[in-house]
């Protein structure tokens, strides 16, 4: 499938699921955060599908799963307080996911423009960007705390594009869940999605105009080894178009 546009010009990552595999640190954080208020800690898989749409939807959900429901100034109060937490921990047992950096240097050295996009608050996305190493891979980094409504609303793909100067059209957004799906669908970019990512829905039956395995696929996929930027048409066995 070709982008509507023709050719690529700009690819934009999700982070969390996507880039880093931050599920580990996460949980610790809502573990230390549950047992401050008296309640017995998530296990990991229970954490790892509450994440993805910013970080009051996880303490959110994670005081609901343990049957008290918070909202208001209250859900305000303690997302504050998961933040402090976590702010201290941002990459203490984080990864980087398979494929991340060789993927961004393939887009990087084919001339594409780079984004990161994520519900994640600004600070704490730069800092684990520049924990691994990878900030002078994305010039452009948007925030889920950057005043605009999150994913999977279209606002911080469009906020991204704008800033790299490039149309929807002529941009795929590469994440892992069904707010990068929504957010894409909604910007009018192609959609890449990679398997085993974060969230209680798979790919597979989320809206992505292609899946992946792991980024180590995503340089075939755009052919970024050819003239053409462009979606490959052809489907390798390790990577399938919906």
């Amino acid at each position: 499938m070709s982008l509507a546009g023709g050719r690529l010009k700009a690819v934009l990552f999700d982070l969390d699921g996507t880039l880093v595999d931050s599920v580990p640190d996460l949980h610790g954080a809502v573990a230390t955060l549950l047992e401050r208020h008296g309640f017995v800690p998530l296990d990991l898989c229970e954490v790892r599908t509450m994440v993805g749409d910013g970080v009051r939807a996880l303490v959110a959900r994670a005081f609901r799963a343990r049957g008290r429901p918070v909202s208001g100034t209250e859900l305000d109060a303690l997302t504050d307080e998961m933040m402090d937490i976590y702010g201290a921990r941002l990459t203490a047992l984080t990864t980087l996911m398979p494929g991340a950096r060789e993927a961004l240097a393939a887009c990087r050295a084919a001339g594409l423009g780079l984004g990161c996009v994520t519900n994640k608050p600004q600070a704490a996305s730069e800092a684990i960007l520049a924990g691994f190493g990878l900030s002078h891979y994305l010039p452009v980094v948007i925030g889920g705390d950057a005043g605009r409504a999150l994913k999977p609303a279209p606002d911080i793909a469009l906020a991204a594009l704008d800033r790299l100067g490039v149309a929807p059209a002529e941009a795929v957004l590469v994440g892992d869940g069904a707010a990068d799906a929504g957010c894409g669908r909604a910007a009018g970019m192609t959609v890449v999605l990679v398997r085993g990512g974060y969230g209680m829905v798979p790919a597979e039956s989320l809206d992505a105009d292609h899946l992946i395995d792991s980024l180590a696929d995503l340089a075939a996929l755009l052919q970024l080894d050819s003239d053409r930027q462009e979606l490959s048409e052809d489907v390798s066995p390790l990577i399938s178009s919906k």
